[in-house]
């Protein structure tokens, strides 16, 4: 199911869809189409090699289906791929946690939650007697809430796949969330990625507004944003939104959500998240191990990254990469069936780092 949100005061929300905002105009006093600079153009596209990467053959390789590369706030970069194009939807996947983080930095900065080590059955005790009972805030903002999640999603068996067949056969995610009854670490004490960790953010954030995720959506962050397109959440058959993972936008659009993160939450002439959560949740807060990539607030960050540098992530490709030095965003969406092969994230993250630094060579030249 998805659910449709109208851009427009009072509208109805019918159970068979809620889709986000009515058209905006894009071109707007912060929402630049920069002219390409045509050696960043050729640089970007070119078979051959330079500084040891090829581009347009890594392109190919992760099945990419679009790249914007944004700098300043202006797309200085566009293209799609495999018969895709620009007023297509692409699903977010795990991105959509990022979106999430940012939603409840909006609603705790309005004072309807109050600190993070709040436990969540302060605010969804439906999970009382679950494995979330003494679980806190921070500890599902940062993956660490000791929940036993299996979430490898090559084993038919994993909770990770039992999840999607229940979304499919019209089951209900709060029901799922309050049906763990097992730890497999004492909360806090280590990160290990549970998704199911974003929906009982979710129903934290529900259950302090009283309001679903699509109304909040739309309102805090979608509006404000502005829209080239209309975008939808998919749902459960409840109603309820898959806050985990089932945004859907075009990739200009995400693009637009990228340029409010990377001006520190400010867009079109407002603040629309506070800056100091963004500085906080994009930067280490779980404890990951040594050497491995680290984990903010439901944002990744580079196990070798500099100060500023972080990315939201979903599977099959989809990246929202981020460089504050550079003034730079970069968002590829794709349909990569090797997105979780060893080494594959790791060259992902080089390739944008590359292309950050063409980005801003060209914008300043």
């Amino acid at each position: 199911m998805n659910h449709k949100l109208s851009g427009k005061p009072g509208a109805v929300h019918t159970p068979a869809a809620h889709r986000f905002g009515e058209r905006f105009t894009w071109l707007n006093s912060q929402w630049k189409l920069r002219a390409y600079p045509a050696q960043f153009w050729v640089e970007i596209n070119s078979p051959e090699m330079f500084l040891g990467l090829d581009i347009g053959s890594w392109l190919k390789e992760r099945n990419a289906t679009s790249l914007i590369v944004l700098h300043d706030g202006a797309i200085l970069f566009e293209d799609y791929f495999l018969d895709t194009g620009p007023d297509d939807h692409r699903i977010s996947w795990s991105i959509a946690k990022s979106w999430l983080s940012v939603l409840f930095g909006i609603i705790q900065a309005e004072g309807s939650i109050g600190s993070l080590d709040d436990p969540v059955v302060r605010y969804a005790p439906e999970l009382i007697g679950t494995a979330y009972e003494g679980v806190s805030i921070h500890d599902v903002l940062t993956m660490s809430s000791g929940v036993a999640f299996d979430e490898d999603y090559s084993d038919f068996w994993s909770d990770g796949n039992r999840m999607g067949r229940l979304l499919a056969i019209g089951g209900s995610m709060d029901a799922f969330a309050a049906s763990f009854s097992k730890r497999d670490r004492n909360p806090g004490e280590e990160w290990k990625y549970v998704s199911l960790d974003t929906h009982v953010l979710g129903m934290v954030i529900r259950g302090a507004t009283g309001r679903s995720l699509e109304d909040l959506m739309q309102e805090k962050l979608v509006a404000p944003l502005g829209l080239q397109a209309d975008g939808f959440y998919l749902t459960d058959s409840h109603g309820t939104a898959f806050a985990l993972g089932g945004l859907n936008f075009t990739s200009r659009d995400y693009a637009r959500f990228a340029a409010m993160v990377l001006a520190d939450g400010f867009w079109n002439g407002r603040q629309i998240v506070p800056a100091d959560w963004l500085t906080e949740a994009t930067r280490p807060q779980a404890r990951t191990k040594p050497g491995a990539k680290r984990y903010g607030y439901q944002w990744w960050i580079p196990s070798d990254g500099q100060e500023g540098e972080f990315q939201a992530e979903g599977i099959y490709g989809q990246y929202i990469y981020f460089n504050q030095l550079l003034d730079v965003a970069i968002i590829m969406t794709a349909a990569d069936p090797e997105y979780a092969a060893p080494g594959v994230d790791a060259h992902n993250t080089r390739f944008f780092r590359r292309i950050a630094q063409l980005a801003r060579l060209a914008a300043t030249n």
